[in-house]
């Protein structure tokens, strides 16, 4: 007899059957009575384990053992012709079918009975969650099945130069997803900060806030290039969709659009218009132009400059390249003196102007040159509503530009929207979290608004990310410097300047750390043209100081610092004659500087100081109307912070309120503010108001508190300095 036949005889296989039907109806059983009591989950467990391991146990019993009329007995001692496997058989059949009955009976009841009340209520729970969810989250829900992070490709050519190749080609993926309005895209910056990073995709997918990934690699060999590109869901790690293409460079922007529409069809979102088209020329151009564009992203000089040389090289090589051309114009803004070069701003004004007129004759729907458009407009024409027009107008081609959302949110803020700008930066934050400018003009956002601790828990959040990053270390030094502690804003922005020194924002904010805390020498070393004529004026190099001045409002930079070394110094003439020289009025003026950013209106204070001591009382009530006009729109934006407060209390001494203007000052201190109350001609605005016994003691808490931050820094105290 075979093994099988053998197994049958001894009714192993009936008995399995029968174990596996008894075990399903006791777990069902088993479920229902421990779901009642509310037992732990583990003991359903054990219950399943026990039963699993019975199973080869039970198999092994029916093979050993019989059951005979006198009782179980082992196989081997049971005579074969007494043997009653066959009746034992039947019986095994008889219940089976009972069993399988039960089974069914139960099945039906649990179906058709218990069930239909079950889904009911559990359909309540769960649209009753659903709605909570949607009231509370309405941003996550919506955003769900419609955000993407684009990774860098991987450069897999033995070249360790195609890197700006391998970027290039998922920059410009990137930028064609960011045109679905309907989509949100990651930003290139914060997409880009995971270089080379083996990080877990679901923590990236959480800072980026994104749902889906995309990631590849591109290996170039000669004129053949394979891209591979697949598209990853975050939460669960899943491969929704990939794929290789195999092209020759000819046709790489076909790659491009493939892999993008490819992508979209993944997500179910729709395009705009009837066709995404990349820009299409030269290979060797398009080369270059990726590599200038990988170079602008770093903005310092050096990169700057080499962009420049690159992109001048893509057109003459393409003298119709659109981008190449709005690129160039960009970076000649940023190589001017006030952002990240040296160049005169009279010769960026000029070659910046000529590339973007350029751009936009080849491409007037060009989304990068109406933006770098709207950039020269703000920097050189001062024509904030024009600037505005043309940022919209490249944020609607392309919704999810950083640069031009990020200008866009400068200009609100210049004209006094300065909510309007919060918001539109936070939304930019959400998208590019890891994007210097986006996050440190958001931390400057909220220092005006008087929410110092949240630009710090931002800033805090961003620190595994960026370690040692320079804009970070000054975007910290900044909020340390609006909350008066100076020790720890010299720290960070001597950090952020020695890897940075010609960086103008970040000397700018260096030397304001410095005027602080009255270190007027190194001020006057670091700091840029702008704050300069201060910093001359009160080391008392005067005529140098009003030499610098007026030449930075000739440049078209801010005249703030210049005005207020001017009247400092009694020179009030001469602050009317340059007002005058310069503005054909003072509503020319108002439209170049409407002084509305949330930091208050001292420039206007300044004209209408030197206009009242002019006697041009005309001249003096019309400067102190925009004075308060201005400080009012700030403070109704919801600005507060101590140079705001600084500047009401200066428009209040001007007016005559002097109580108003001493409880301002009180509370400018109070917040971190600082005032040189030992210089001779520092703020000859408020020496009206010494003697003040609330003035004198304000003065003091904050001299006291002063002292206490130089000595942090191991500084001289005041009283030696003034010795000295």
């Amino acid at each position: 007899m075979s093994f099988f036949d053998e197994l049958k005889r001894r009714n192993v296989f009936k008995v399995g059957i029968a174990y596996v039907v008894v075990a399903w109806l006791l777990l069902q059983v088993s479920d229902v009575i421990l779901n009642n009591i509310e037992a732990p989950p583990w003991v359903f467990n054990v219950i399943l384990l026990v039963i699993a391991i019975g199973f080869p146990m039970i198999l092994l019993f029916a093979w050993a053992f019989e059951l005979t009329p006198e009782g179980l007995k082992r196989e081997r001692e049971v005579d074969r012709s007494q043997s009653i496997t066959q009746v034992t058989s039947r019986k095994l059949d008889f219940m089976i079918i009972g069993v399988m009955a039960l089974a069914l009976v139960y099945f039906a009841y649990d179906k058709f009975v218990v069930s239909s009340g079950r889904d009911t209520a559990m359909v309540e729970a769960t649209t009753e969650t659903v709605a909570e969810q949607t009231v509370q989250e309405p941003v996550a829900a919506m955003d769900e099945e419609k955000s993407i992070a684009v990774l860098p490709f991987v450069n897999m050519s033995s070249d360790p130069e195609q890197d700006y190749f391998a970027d290039g080609i998922s920059e410009e993926i990137l930028n064609t997803l960011a045109k679905v309005s309907e989509l949100k895209v990651a930003g290139r910056t914060s997409s880009f900060a995971f270089k080379g990073k083996n990080e877990d995709l679901f923590e990236i997918g959480k800072v980026l806030r994104v749902n889906h990934i995309l990631e590849g690699s591109v290996r170039k060999s000669g004129n053949r290039v394979r891209i591979t590109a697949q598209l990853i869901k975050v939460d669960d790690g899943f491969h929704m969709w990939s794929e290789t293409w195999d092209r020759e460079l000819d046709d790489i922007f076909v790659i491009q659009d493939e892999i993008s529409a490819a992508v979209l069809a993944q997500l179910k979102t729709q395009l705009l218009g009837e066709q995404l088209v990349s820009a299409k020329t030269d290979t060797k151009a398009y080369e270059l132009y990726l590599l200038a564009k990988q170079r602008i992203y770093d903005r310092n000089r050096a990169s700057l400059e080499m962009a420049e040389k690159l992109l001048s090289e893509a057109i003459g090589i393409d003298a119709g390249f659109s981008p190449a051309f709005a690129q160039l114009g960009i970076t000649y803004i940023l190589l001017g003196v006030d952002n990240y070069g040296t160049m005169p701003l009279n010769l960026a004004r000029e070659k910046s102007k000529i590339n973007l007129d350029r751009a936009l004759q080849l491409n007037p729907d060009n989304a990068e040159a109406l933006a770098g458009m709207g950039l020269y407009v703000s920097n050189f024409e001062l024509d904030h509503e024009k600037a505005i027009d043309l940022l919209k107008q490249a944020v609607a081609i392309n919704p999810n530009l950083t640069n031009a959302s990020t200008w866009l949110a400068s200009e609100l803020d210049t004209i006094g929207d300065l909510r309007a700008g919060l918001e539109l930066r936070e939304l930019i934050f959400a998208r590019d979290p890891l994007h210097p400018a986006t996050f440190g003009n958001l931390e400057q956002a909220y220092a005006i608004m008087g929410q110092s601790e949240k630009a710090l828990e931002m800033l805090d959040g961003l620190q595994a990310y960026l370690p040692g990053d320079a804009k970070l270390m000054e975007d910290y030094g900044e909020v340390y410097a609006m909350t008066g502690q100076l020790a720890e804003s010299r720290k960070y922005l001597q950090q952020a300047y020695d890897k940075m020194p010609t960086d103008a924002v970040t000397r700018a904010w260096y030397g304001i750390s410095l005027l602080y805390s009255r270190q007027y020498e190194l001020m006057a070393e670091v700091t840029t043209d702008g704050l300069a004529p201060l910093a001359l004026s009160r080391l008392g190099r005067v005529e140098e100081a009003l030499i610098v001045g007026y030449k930075t409002i000739g440049e078209g930079q801010r005249p703030d610092f210049y005005f207020q070394a001017l009247v400092e110094n009694g020179r009030y003439t001469e602050l009317i004659r340059a007002l005058e020289s310069h503005w054909s009025s003072l509503d020319d003026f108002s439209s170049n500087w409407p002084g509305r950013r949330g930091y208050g209106y001292s420039e206007m204070g300044f004209i209408a100081q030197a206009y009242r001591e002019q006697g041009n009382e005309d001249k003096f009530a019309d400067a102190t109307q925009r004075f308060k006009a201005a400080l009012d729109a700030q403070v109704a934006e919801g600005a507060d912070n101590w140079p705001l407060n600084r500047s009401r209390a200066f428009y209040a001494v001007l007016a005559g309120d002097y109580e108003t203007a001493i409880s301002l000052l009180e509370k400018s201190f109070q917040q971190g503010g600082y005032l040189d109350t030992d210089n001779a001609t520092a703020w000859p605005v408020f020496k009206v108001l010494d003697g003040d016994p609330r003035y004198e003691a304000a003065k003091a808490a904050m001299n006291a508190r002063l002292q206490e931050e130089l000595k942090k820094m191991e500084l001289e105290p005041l009283e030696t300095r003034q010795a000295s």
